[in-house]
């Protein structure tokens, strides 16, 4: 499985895919928290709602990264479309742990805050709740589910959209929520790892549903 993840994060570093979501990510950071004094918090739900973009695109650009014949190669010599897919989740998240540093960072050169031992840890459980949800949803609009890029891009849209402003469905809409409206980093530290907790859970069944319909189209 090393080797696997290894191989997946070389080619991704080769075909240059990752640049335009790191981009994305490291600008719509720097503008939502420039020049900002306000509560880290808010700060870090900034970060959050970018990761859910970036980490959706990554995913996509991961899984299409090799046409269908080397993607069977690599599905042979891995021994099975199962451990590719899980392959693939790792590289993914190891992508996007170098964002949420990134994401725990840049506010401190663009604004001015406090730094604290809470206000980090509520930091990493946002990016990674946040990242594990994208995940999921770039998987499922991934070339495994979708031959036609167009309507897997409709549907990122449609599902990206009503994660963030469907009112109280878990995980991201009710974490970004007390993101901005919680100053006090320690009162958010147990909601948002029990939120962290059902984008993994989203993250298995986005993962399992992948496997099913790929399965079943090959």
């Amino acid at each position: 499985m090393t080797a696997l993840v290894r191989y997946l994060c070389t080619t991704l570093l080769l075909s240059q895919r990752y640049l335009a979501p790191l981009l994305l990510f490291t600008g719509l950071v720097a503008v939502l928290t420039s020049s900002d004094t306000g509560p880290l918090t808010a700060a870090y739900g900034a970060a959050a709602g970018a990761m859910l973009l970036c980490s959706t695109w990554l995913t996509i650009a991961l899984v299409g990264l090799e046409d269908q014949a080397h993607r069977a190669v690599v599905v042979v010599n891995a021994g099975g479309s199962r451990r590719v897919l899980v392959g693939t989740v790792c590289a993914a998240v190891l992508c996007c742990l170098v964002l949420t540093g990134l994401g725990l960072g840049i506010p401190f050169l663009v604004g001015t805050h406090r730094l604290t031992v809470a206000a980090l840890l509520v930091g990493v459980e946002a990016q990674l709740t946040c990242a594990l949800t994208g995940i999921a949803v770039g998987l499922l609009c991934s070339r495994l589910v979708f031959r036609r890029q167009g309507y897997a891009l409709l549907l990122a849209l449609v599902l990206l959209s009503v994660l963030m402003v469907a009112k109280g469905l878990p995980p991201v809409n009710p974490l970004l929520s007390r993101l901005a409206t919680t100053s006090r980093a320690a009162d958010l530290l147990t909601p948002a790892g029990g939120l962290l907790v059902v984008a993994a859970g989203v993250l298995a069944a986005g993962a399992a549903l992948t496997r099913a319909i790929a399965d079943r189209r090959s």
